[in-house]
């Protein structure tokens, strides 16, 4: 009895250790071996995949069946050929086993870099990033055995970048929206500004200049504390588009590390100098800005006009969604002071609410979820795009 229940009990050692499995091969159910290799099991199912050819940079066959001896997916996941005979099955997989490839000769690649181009497509105050630029790629191959040359073009396209120009359409409705910005600051009344707009429940965008921020830091300082918005001007009052692209992206980064330096945080977000802001000023350092905006109401207030004609100006010019600027420069602060309860006493009575441009953004359906004025960085794989001389355009 005792040998019976023992040959009993290896005989189910061996029956379990050899018993079939159920696994789905190119799309019908089929019974293995358990831990049967896949090379087992092509070669039980008596599978007869068509090997691929070895071919010749021209793609002119060399070798009948020289490419791979058959293609195999596991649950999805393409398996090489030499682990074939590794590669077990336990039940439950799904095996894709099919003819093989073709492949080439052992050969040289030149490549030529496809740089990306840009278009800045569109009209509006905000400007940015809608697409990357990538680039693409063509290769010439030379067969190390049949020394056949093949141009085998482009391998991989590229993806131009795109520039978008809008504006900013809030979509809620029954309320309506306005971005007061402040350019060339701070000023020794900016701190007055601040006071101001959080009197009036108000909140606005301060473009400062960089040359001017380590004079007034606590300014600066306050503006991020206060539930403002900051952005600059660049570092100094130039012309950015008569910029070599190094002189422009150390502008950009010296603005940038100012307004760090005094507590006012990271930023990204940039109104140029006259709000020019070239195209080749774009290519040379778009992985560095998170948008470029300028305005679409002028109050005049640079001209010096006096406070009730800037008032006016703005009360009689604005509409949802409008981008104002103002100016807080020593030349122009005291009457900016003056002028600003004007305005947004008038415009609140009118209904309007007092926003930052990140807050009108995201009032914008179409907008909300492409422009991030906090954040800046250029995908992995993009690169600068290059600008097209005028001869190039019209090949």
């Amino acid at each position: 009895m005792v040998g019976c229940a023992f040959l009993l009990f290896v005989a189910s050692i061996v029956w379990y250790a050899n018993r079939s499995v159920e696994i789905t091969l190119n799309g019908e159910a089929a019974k293995v071996r358990i831990n049967s290799s896949i090379e087992r099991v092509i070669r039980e199912k008596e599978l007869e995949p068509r090997p691929g050819n070895l071919l010749a940079v021209d793609d002119s066959v060399l070798e009948k069946g020289g490419g791979t001896a058959c293609t195999v997916e596991l649950n999805g996941k393409a398996i090489d050929n030499d682990r074939l005979g590794e590669v077990e099955l336990t039940g439950g997989e799904k095996l894709e086993v099919g003819d093989g490839k073709d492949i080439y000769e052992k050969h040289d690649v030149e490549a030529t870099v496809i740089e990306p181009t840009l278009t800045i497509d569109g009209t509006g105050p905000l400007r940015f990033v809608q697409t990357w630029g990538v680039p693409g790629r063509s290769e010439v191959w030379t067969g190390k055995k049949t020394g056949i040359v093949a141009d085998k073009g482009v391998v991989e396209d590229v993806v131009n970048a795109e520039v978008t120009c809008t504006t900013i359409t809030p979509d809620t409705k029954g309320k309506k929206y306005i971005a007061l910005t402040f350019d060339e600051g701070p000023s020794s009344r900016t701190s007055e500004i601040l006071d101001i707009l959080k009197e009036k429940d108000a909140k606005a965008t301060f473009f400062v200049s960089g040359d001017k921020v380590a004079a007034a830091p606590a300014a600066v300082k306050a503006i991020a504390e206060s539930g403002n918005e900051l952005g600059t001007n660049a570092y100094s009052d130039i012309n950015l588009g008569e910029l070599s692209a190094s002189d422009l992206r150390t502008q950009l980064s010296d603005s940038f590390s100012a307004v760090k330096k005094v507590g006012g945080g990271k930023v990204s977000l940039v109104r140029p100098p006259f709000g020019e802001f070239s195209e080749q000023n774009w290519a040379d350092a778009m992985d560095m800005v998170s948008a470029i905006v300028s305005w679409n109401v002028d109050s005049g207030d640079w001209l010096l006009p006096g406070a009730a004609a800037v008032a006016d100006t703005v009360v009689g010019s604005v509409r949802n969604g409008s981008i104002v600027l103002l100016t807080d420069n020593d030349a122009t602060c005291a009457q900016t002071v003056e002028a600003l309860p004007q305005i947004v006493d008038r415009l609140q009575a009118e209904g309007y609410e007092f926003v930052t441009l990140s807050e009108m953004i995201a009032t914008d359906d179409d907008l909300k979820d492409l422009v991030d004025l906090s954040k800046v960085g250029m995908p992995k794989k993009a690169s600068l795009p290059v600008v097209q001389k005028d001869s190039e355009q019209g090949k």
